[in-house]
């Protein structure tokens, strides 16, 4: 797949200097930010490929070799330029641009992106939830707490799989960082790539005599209670990520996430049209003909709403701000009422016969002039 212009990407010009750079760098990244487009792989793709542009332009060499040679002078086999970027080498660059605290969406639902990824270790895996909610819990937001069964920290040896502190020592292949940096020679030159260090998987720590209760790994199984702050608005489908919350890592290394599937609730009076709601308010031919006051239920409450005289069924009415809060504002949709006729489908001798002497009344339309057909024939035209 041909790759686009770097400059076209950060829609900047190539006279463009660094802080113009930056600044549109931060925008697109805000905009496609996995965070704020969850499941959205659209938005991942153009998420990575602003960070691969940003990374190559940010830099005066990297930036005069693609000037030169283009794409083909910045590919180095991984990693940015490549084409084969990941997430976490995206968000380790995240500083030079959102400053020291990251992006404002590291912690979304508490905890640090940063912090998690400089743990060294093997990464926990991610746990994912199914999370039911009523229409009312969504309009509002809510928190729930509940309990996971998932990996956790060995209480034994506090997770650093070692027996006792002298079992630890630093690791001499990385020197404690974590991490190795190889030299690479390409027909540009060297270039420089870091990994995981190979001997102690990332910790920077070397265990001597390892935990008995966890055999080295400060994992064990346990049980977590959780927090979950789910915002007002979310929709049926939509998955929500705290990181950290996941699996425990094995030798210190970063937790996973937990993943939470939203899923709605049927209810029995509302149906959700996206922040609307819709009630079926059923009244008795009656009612729509002289009118009435009726309370009808939201989701706030009950409330009176006045039906006038002559109402026509499939009539519309909108009470405004009683539907659901938009996500991540404090707008908020509409309740839509909807009029139906109710028909009786049994009736008493009496009422049978009170209906059937309506039925041959006489009528007048609403403009005066005698209409001559009877008075259920006439209102049904006139209601149609």
């Amino acid at each position: 797949m041909t790759k686009r212009d770097y400059y076209e990407i950060l829609q900047v010009t190539k006279d463009a200097d660094g802080t113009t750079i930056k600044k549109a760098y931060r925008k697109l990244a805000l905009k496609y930010h996995p965070d704020r487009n969850p499941g959205d792989k659209a938005a991942e793709d153009k998420f990575k490929e602003a960070a691969e542009a940003y990374e190559v332009l940010k830099d005066s060499e990297k930036r005069a070799r693609y000037d030169k040679f283009g794409h083909a002078g910045v590919n180095d086999n991984g990693g940015f330029g490549s084409g084969n970027m990941n997430m976490d080498d995206i968000f380790r660059h995240f500083g030079d641009v959102f400053g020291d605290g990251g992006s404002p969406f590291d912690s979304f639902f508490g905890g640090s992106r940063r912090s998690q990824r400089n743990s060294g270790g093997e990464k926990g895996s991610n746990i994912r939830i199914k999370l039911s909610l009523s229409l009312e819990e969504i309009a509002e937001g809510v928190t729930k707490k509940i309990k996971i069964k998932k990996d956790i920290s060995c209480d034994a040896c506090g997770g650093s799989g070692a027996k006792d502190p002298n079992s630890i020592s630093t690791c001499q292949t990385c020197r404690g960082s974590g991490y190795v940096r190889q030299v690479q020679h390409t027909f540009l030159g060297k270039m420089a790539t870091t990994g995981v260090c190979p001997t102690c998987s990332g910790s920077g720590k070397r265990i001597t005599n390892h935990c008995n209760s966890c055999r080295g790994t400060g994992v064990t199984k346990g049980e977590d209670l959780i927090e979950i702050k789910i915002p007002a608005g979310v929709e049926d489908g939509m998955q929500l990520s705290m990181r950290g919350k996941g699996n425990r890592g094995k030798n210190q290394g970063q937790n996973g996430d937990l993943i939470i599937n939203i899923e709605e609730k049927h209810h029995d009076n509302f149906t959700r049209d996206g922040q609307n709601i819709i009630y079926d308010l059923y009244l008795s031919f009656a009612d729509l003909v002289l009118g009435t006051d009726v309370t009808i239920p939201t989701l706030a409450g009950k409330v009176k709403i006045n039906i006038p005289a002559g109402t026509p069924a499939g009539k519309m009415f909108r009470l405004k701000n009683k539907g659901i809060q938009i996500l991540n504002s404090y707008q908020k949709g509409d309740q839509l009422v909807n009029v139906n006729v109710w028909i009786p489908k049994k009736l008493s001798g009496e009422e049978k016969d009170a209906i059937e002497k309506l039925q041959g009344m006489e009528a007048f339309d609403p403009k005066g002039k005698h209409q001559g057909k009877g008075f259920f024939d006439r209102m049904k035209e006139y209601f149609n």
